[in-house]
């Protein structure tokens, strides 16, 4: 998809917000927790190596992706430090991830022993680092039972291509105040760790939620994800130990302006009728910029004032009611501050339904991001 450099939508990315997230959390740890940032899903809409970069000023060890491709791009970028893909790999690539030192999920002795063949059959010097993923009440990824975790030990114990270097579980429930589900998941994993023979490097379970709300964890690695990104896991419904500063901000323009008679329509269906001398303008974002079609009804900022978005968004432009005329080219803010008000990514979940994750990975590439 083609970038939009020569129109005024922009999402600006703040790399000092990232840098300071990862300081700030970086203070709450241990001597011997290292964290490392998550810059899947193009760094959550952000920009996997810019923000992989600003994560590192900030401190962080290493980096987590989710599919072997983000991984591959980091290292093409220069990045030597550790790199975990938290996702399955088809085990065909086992070479190429041993070859570019990367370090994979696994969730089978099966996946194991086909990985052990292509790394053997390549003749690749590289050992396959591996962390075990286990599941205590995802249901996503993971070994379940004891038995066969001990049997995935012995056979890597026994390997000569592979190292056991690190074992993991996921919280479905971190960020909510009903702890009973953390709980059960925490003992699931306790109990399962303690059936090994010898511990990895690392054992880590704490995601952004985790790493916020429950210090107490036994873990030695933070997957610091969202609120790497200055943005609440809970969606507020818990409040963080520290400020998170947000990164991002959207921004375009009123691009065209008109005054509209008492029952003139705007956009597919004529869902909106104006009133006499209502001011409309037309913003250029829409649909294939990740700007969804149901956020009709949204506000955004012009000139410190609440517009809402009227008539259905259309793929490429969206029609906002102005309190006046404004002149063409006058600045729109549809995530980010404007004198006393402000518009946050939880405010677009919380209109669309969903969390602030969506919003922000579903930023298209085509509105070009920018880097202060």
């Amino acid at each position: 998809m083609a970038i939009g450099v020569h129109r005024k939508t922009i999402a600006y990315i703040d790399k000092k917000a990232i840098s300071t997230n990862v300081q700030q959390e970086i203070k709450r740890l241990d001597e011997n927790v290292v964290l490392y940032a998550v810059v899947k899903a193009n760094g959550y809409g952000h920009g996997a190596v810019e923000v992989a970069a600003a994560a590192k000023e900030g401190g962080a060890s290493g980096f987590c992706v989710a599919i072997l491709d983000e991984a591959l791009e980091l290292r093409k970028a220069g990045f030597t430090e550790p790199i975990l893909i938290m996702g399955l790999v088809d085990a065909t690539y086992a070479d190429l991830i041993a070859l570019n030192k990367l370090s994979v999920a696994v969730s089978s002795l099966d996946w194991l022993e086909r990985a052990n063949k292509i790394v053997k059959n390549n003749g690749c010097e590289e050992k396959l680092l591996v962390h075990i993923a286990l599941d205590t009440g995802m249901g996503r990824i993971g070994i379940r039972i004891p038995e066969e975790l001990q049997e995935v030990e012995q056979w890597i114990n026994k390997s000569e291509t592979t190292y056991f270097e690190g074992v993991f579980t996921h919280f479905a429930t971190a960020d909510s105040p009903d702890q009973e589900q953390f709980i059960e998941q925490a003992e699931k994993f306790n109990t399962l760790i303690a059936s090994l023979h010898r511990k990895p490097p690392f054992i880590h379970v704490a995601n952004s939620a985790t790493a916020l709300w429950h210090q107490s964890c036994s873990s030695n690695m933070i997957r610091f994800g969202i609120a790497m990104y200055g943005l609440n896991p809970s969606g507020g419904i818990l409040k963080e130990p520290y400020k998170l500063v947000p990164a991002m901000r959207i921004s375009s323009e009123v691009n065209y302006v008109k005054q509209m008679k008492l029952g003139d329509t705007v956009g597919y269906g004529a869902t909106y009728s104006a009133k006499e001398g209502e001011w409309v303008g037309t913003v250029p974002i829409g649909y294939a910029d990740g700007w969804r079609r149901d956020l009709q009804g949204q506000d955004v900022l012009v000139d410190g004032k609440r517009c809402e978005i009227i008539g259905r968004i259309c793929m490429d432009q969206c029609m906002i009611r102005l309190p006046y005329e404004v002149e063409e080219g006058t600045e729109v803010i549809l995530v980010g501050e404007s004198e006393n008000e402000k518009i946050t990514l939880q405010d677009i979940a919380n209109h669309l339904g969903t969390i602030h994750y969506e919003i922000a990975c579903g930023l298209a590439t085509r509105v070009p991001r920018i880097y202060i």
